[in-house]
């Protein structure tokens, strides 16, 4: 095992820093807040701006569903398996630990990390792609979850965030990583909505996609530092992969403990006092060597992508057309306007057109990325009771 620690002048410069109460000016000031609506939600001694933001997100219609989305492995009954839910409180204790010591603005951090997936579709990046194979082929738009995720909060469910954690949202992606992190300026409402259009698009649009706060960024590494040991734990859990496999050794070590704390001690160590976020050479190359390592060995593993070609992406493919055919004969007994569209337009939110005047490929969308795994297959089944298709789960005592 190999567990990195700060180097002794680091440690006694934070500690001489918080011992004379130096304030490095780095995080977020709240007084730069930008809300769509400024004449609400506004900060108290009691609630700060960003903690506002904090209690909309958790107390919103979507986000109960974290609970039974996958994170990786879909089709298990195993409790200790990762779901969603537990990746985004990953994210947010990682990042606030990192922001805690670089002093940083914690409830703005909190913030991003709770909302960062609640647009993931069911079944994780698979589902993901599915669901932008249908939508691009029946509009020339695409669907990514980063983005998707700010509409939950922004549009869907017209929340009133701060454009802080909206940015933050949509470009938390973890799936690019970097070496560096510097913070790109976004002043206006004007311009998210002009890199959101953008990437729905074109879908390579996602990696110009930059924070533009200091704790955008750590929630961005962040993200990838909370799923790579993690996922390698999971993956034994579901016996894709032996409990004595080799990944073999790299400076940020193999196990979830390892890779967590020399990332975390990394960052530190070349961010204190610094406007970005950075990893140091060596660090950065063993991230992205982990990385690919599991992507060989756990996330293109074919037992995993068999069922979910097999099986969900045509399921998907029938429940996304029989749901448009819904709405465009106006059945109003069907499950998208009695689960999905009265719930929406009966809320107490305020909305500038009803959502049910929205296109129709965007409602189907909303609703698909909004279904837990279960309710996915759930509805599947009510709506094609005699279909072919069927989801075997690993039980508990296979």
């Amino acid at each position: 095992m190999k567990y990195e620690k700060l180097s002794k002048d680091l440690q006694e410069r934070i500690e001489y820093d918080r011992e004379n109460n130096i304030n490095l000016g780095l995080a977020f000031n709240e007084k730069n807040i930008v809300r769509r609506d400024s004449s609400r939600d506004k900060a108290s001694l009691w609630r700060s701006a960003s903690s506002r933001d904090i209690d909309k997100i958790i107390h919103s219609p979507f986000y109960n569903r974290y609970q039974d989305k996958t994170q990786v492995f879909s089709f298990y009954k195993n409790d200790d398996i990762s779901h969603r839910a537990i990746h985004v409180q990953l994210v947010s204790h990682i990042a606030r630990n990192i922001g805690s010591i670089l002093g940083l603005n914690l409830n703005l951090i909190e913030a991003i990390a709770l909302g960062h997936d609640i647009g993931h579709t069911p079944f994780g990046h698979a589902g993901e792609r599915i669901l932008n194979e249908i939508y691009n082929e029946k509009t020339s738009r695409y669907f990514s979850h980063n983005i998707h995720s700010a509409r939950v909060l922004d549009s869907i469910y017209p929340l009133n965030l701060s454009l802080q954690t909206l940015n933050g949202i949509i470009s938390h992606n973890g799936e690019f990583e970097c070496k560096e992190y510097v913070p790109k300026t976004m002043e206006s409402f004007a311009q998210l909505d002009e890199e959101i259009e953008n990437c729905c698009l074109d879908i390579k649009h996602n990696k110009a996609l930059m924070p533009s706060t200091l704790e955008g960024c750590v929630v961005r590494v962040c993200d990838m530092i909370a799923y790579l040991g993690k996922d390698r734990q999971d993956a034994v859990k579901a016996k894709i992969i032996p409990a004595d496999y080799n990944f073999g050794d790299t400076t940020i070590g193999r196990t979830n403990a390892e890779i967590i704390n020399n990332l975390v001690v990394n960052i530190i160590e070349n961010s204190y006092g610094k406007n970005y976020i950075m990893l140091d050479k060596e660090h950065y190359d063993a991230l992205v060597e982990v990385k690919k390592n599991n992507f060989d060995i756990i996330y293109k593993n074919d037992a995993i992508e068999k069922q979910y070609n097999e099986s969900i992406r045509p399921m998907m493919f029938e429940m996304y057309n029989r749901l448009v055919s819904d709405i465009e004969s106006g059945n109003k007994s069907s499950k998208i306007f009695t689960h999905h569209i009265n719930l929406i337009d009966k809320s107490y939110y305020t909305r500038e057109v009803p959502y049910i005047e929205e296109d129709k490929h965007q409602i189907v969308v909303d609703y698909i990325a909004s279904m837990t795994d279960d309710y996915f297959i759930d509805l599947y089944n009510y709506l094609f009771p005699d279909s072919s298709y069927e989801i075997a789960y690993k039980g508990y005592f296979e």
